[in-house]
């Protein structure tokens, strides 16, 4: 299914209103929080000789750690205004940026005949997706994998949502960065654990290695503890 034009714009407005310092957005925490960790897991799977494609690079703060430890590395993102915003922040250029509509075969596909068989980095991306979507999300990950690549996949668990809501209950309402998610029609946290395995199995890909991670934000409650969302990690390749 393609991407509803509401979806689009609202990833869009999103990323224009976000202001351009490093943890503005609520997922964009420290490298050494979230992707350093998961390379620790990811790493045994990938020997290192091919690309790597992040997928949903938003600002390209993974994308640009990414590419300080692989020899080719391409962020990609369905919003215009994420990707202009990843190529500010990478004044030297150590990364690739790109706009693509991961739901979409055609574009996966024409950026799997230029790159071959890639590693894949998905970060809490089927979450925010559409439902009917979702298929195409996993679908473009098996594309990119293709026959010898292998993927990273990490997604906040249903448990998530509930973590989510009762930062919204105090007094003052949800926290301003999680706020500005709700106010641009997105919806965290929004997939049963057992579908994000399904959907990558349909594909054809198999489940490698899991496990269970947090994911760091860059959001805090009144008392100052850090809003973390418990999540699944899954490798996955053919």
């Amino acid at each position: 299914m393609a991407v509803s034009d509401r979806y689009k714009e609202a990833w869009e407005s999103y990323w224009r209103e976000t202001p351009e310092e490093p943890g503005a957005a609520v997922w964009d925490c420290d490298a050494s929080l979230s992707v350093k960790p998961h390379l620790a897991l990811f790493e045994p799977f990938v020997d290192g000789s091919k690309p790597v494609v992040d997928l949903g690079c938003g600002s390209g703060t993974t994308t640009r750690f990414l590419a300080e430890r692989f020899a080719r590395v391409v962020g990609v993102d369905i919003s215009h205004a994420a990707v202009e915003h990843a190529r500010r922040a990478d004044a030297s250029g150590t990364a690739e940026f790109r706009q693509l509509n991961a739901a979409e075969p055609g574009e996966v596909g024409a950026l799997h005949g230029e790159l071959g068989d890639a590693d894949v980095y998905l970060r809490a991306v089927i979450h925010q997706s559409e439902p009917a979507a979702r298929p195409a999300i996993a679908e473009a990950v098996a594309a990119l994998a293709g026959r010898g690549g292998r993927a990273f996949v990490v997604e906040p668990l249903a448990v998530a949502k509930s973590v989510i809501a009762d930062t919204a209950r105090g007094a003052g309402g949800p926290p301003p960065k999680i706020a500005r998610v709700f106010a641009h029609g997105l919806t965290p946290a929004e997939t049963e654990d057992e579908a994000v395995p399904e959907l990558l199995r349909a594909t054809g890909l198999s489940v490698l290695a899991s496990g269970r991670i947090d994911l760091v934000m860059t959001e805090y409650r009144a008392d100052g503890s850090r809003i973390d969302l418990p999540a699944q990690w899954l490798v996955v390749g053919r």
